[in-house]
């Protein structure tokens, strides 16, 4: 259910910071692994299944995959009990979000609970709509919402400009970690590729933060297709801890609805 999530993270771990603008690229490499977006996501999978705190809980999980490839502020923030949110608008909050869209039953308690779980570091503006944003997709995507009224939808609640295409971005786009300007392209990736593995495929060609927009649009295609290929959710799985995959797994066991 939220292991696309991973999927794109595993699969666009090997194109951060070595871009590539084609979809013509193996899903399954042996060079492939985790990161934060990864362990942060089943920590917010973790929050919601406990009652927990999100914030509590991120550090949690940061603090023991300390080097899984976190962004410097969030780093500052992990080690410290007593940092609070920092203004940030990083894609961060949208990467992490994916078990709120599964997990609540109405749009007003998605988009709150989204807010909830960015706010504690990314409560900018941006940063909390970069999260309700992608939490929403997954919501309606899983409720058998249309692709087209998903993307009306995000473009005239959020304003992202969904109307551009994966061939019209691709030349000119380089690395960027504001949701801003990462977030409506990943949904893009989602809206063209609508599978898992034709939206994480699109995502890492734009070339951009090629493991977060994946984990973002490969997470909301699983809640319009759940189909993952078998060796791709093999590859995926035997690179991931014991521990997060068993978060996984009961995440899906109670909110599964497929």
């Amino acid at each position: 259910m939220i292991l696309a999530a991973a999927v794109g993270d595993v699969v666009g771990s090997i194109y951060e910071g070595r871009p590539t603008k084609s979809t013509d690229f193996a899903l399954v490499d042996a060079r492939a692994r985790f990161t934060d977006d990864t362990v942060l996501t089943m920590a917010t999978a973790e929050a919601v299944l406990s009652d927990g705190d999100y914030a509590e809980m991120y550090r949690h999980f940061a603090r023991r995959y300390p080097h899984a490839g976190y962004g410097g502020n969030f780093r500052r923030w992990f080690v410290s009990d007593a940092a609070g949110p920092y203004d940030s608008f990083g894609n961060g909050s949208a990467m992490r979000v994916s078990p709120v869209g599964w997990a609540f039953d109405t749009t007003e308690k998605v988009l709150e609970q989204a807010e909830r779980s960015a706010a504690c570091t990314h409560n900018h503006p941006e940063g909390i709509k970069g999260a309700q944003a992608t939490a929403l997709a997954i919501f309606r995507a899983r409720n058998g919402t249309a692709v087209e009224d998903i993307a009306s939808e995000l473009t005239e609640r959020f304003g992202y400009d969904l109307s551009r295409s994966a061939k019209e971005i691709r030349p000119g786009y380089s690395f960027d970690v504001t949701c801003q300007g990462s977030v409506p392209e990943a949904i893009i990736a989602f809206l063209e590729g609508r599978t898992v593995e034709d939206a994480v495929k699109i995502a890492v060609s734009l070339g951009g933060d090629s493991d977060t927009q994946a984990c973002i649009g490969g997470g909301i295609a699983q809640a319009h297709d759940p189909r993952i290929p078998a060796e791709l959710e093999k590859h995926v799985r035997e690179r991931m801890p014991a521990d997060l995959l068993d978060i996984n797994d009961r995440f899906c066991d109670r909110f599964c609805r497929t």
